[in-house]
């Protein structure tokens, strides 16, 4: 089954503390993974961030509001116990513990309106905070903002390139390729890269800026996808320039025959397409500049631990 959301961990995370003994954060998350039938895969799925699991995010989410609403405690570091109100609920034989159900403590609804979370507010005559989607931690709905902004950006940054000339379609191109290290300076790659004629380019570049290495690049700026033709002429351009090395570079995308050309070939082939471009574009801030930027801190442990 996948990862439960954060606020189904709540009720099964305090009934683990009503013994009253101390517990580690990381025991009691592995205990809970076992609780749900959660499989090796369910455990290990991470964020977006790849920053850390899912499980580990949505299980220290259900211990933070439950912290914050003085039903838990933490105790030491990495670890937690239950408290005083904790114990107070745990009578009641509740069937399930939420938001709705913490909204009802001063100290829950101070904290969640403090948070700077559009996706998160509190109305205090309200039943319970407005959240977008009661499965996902803070963490989980700012990265899934922030992949919307991305994908968004990203279709809008293919539409400009695909309405581009030849000559900057070319200037694209190099500015890509520079900026991800390679053809060693905007005059080297500038230099090397030749006009063909037929709406693309191509030529020798280094793979590093010492020369170590060369790679040959052929882009084009087509309307419909790259065929296995045109891999297959490719192939017999690196021959000819000597190149061991190569990367495709399309505005459109590849056909399933053009993939399957490339993986059979003798030479190392990189197939990129628009989208994948537009990825490139964005990661090397080609064609984009920074809008607005959000840093989400965490504690650091090993400072307090050292104090």
């Amino acid at each position: 089954m996948p990862v439960p959301g954060y606020q189904d961990f709540m009720l099964p995370l305090l009934k683990l503390a009503a013994d009253g003994e101390e517990r580690k954060i990381t025991d009691a998350i592995d205990t809970l993974a076992t609780q749900f039938g959660l499989t090796d895969a369910d455990r290990e799925s991470m964020l977006p961030s790849g920053t850390q699991t899912r499980l580990y995010n949505r299980v220290t989410w259900a211990l933070t509001y439950l912290v914050k609403s003085l039903l838990l405690e933490k105790s030491a570091r990495g670890k937690f116990k239950i408290a005083q109100r904790g114990r107070d609920v745990l009578q009641k034989n509740l069937s399930r513990i939420d938001n709705a159900f913490l909204n009802q403590f001063d100290e829950f609804r101070t904290f969640t309106s403090k948070k700077s979370d559009p996706a998160a507010t509190v109305n205090p005559t309200s039943v319970e905070p407005v959240i977008a989607d009661a499965t996902l931690t803070p963490l989980e709905r700012i990265e899934g903002g922030y992949n919307e902004l991305r994908e968004a950006l990203a279709d809008e940054l293919l539409t400009r390139v695909r309405a581009m000339t030849p000559k900057a379609f070319e200037q694209l191109v190099v500015d890509v390729l520079v900026a991800m290290g390679y053809g060693g300076s905007q005059l080297d790659a500038a230099q090397v890269v030749g006009k063909s004629g037929d709406n693309g380019i191509d030529g020798v570049i280094k793979e590093d800026r010492l020369g170590l290495d060369m790679v040959y690049v052929q882009a084009k700026r087509y309307a419909y996808d790259v065929g296995p033709a045109a891999i297959r002429e490719f192939v017999g351009s690196l021959g000819e320039h000597k190149a061991t090395k190569g990367v495709f570079i399309t505005c459109a995308g590849f056909t399933s025959g053009a993939i399957d050309a490339a993986s059979k070939a003798h030479f190392r082939i990189v197939l990129i397409d628009g989208d994948q471009l537009a990825q490139y574009m964005i990661d090397n801030g080609v064609g984009v500049t920074n809008y607005k930027t959000y840093t989400v801190k965490r504690l650091d442990g090993d400072y307090f631990g050292e104090v």
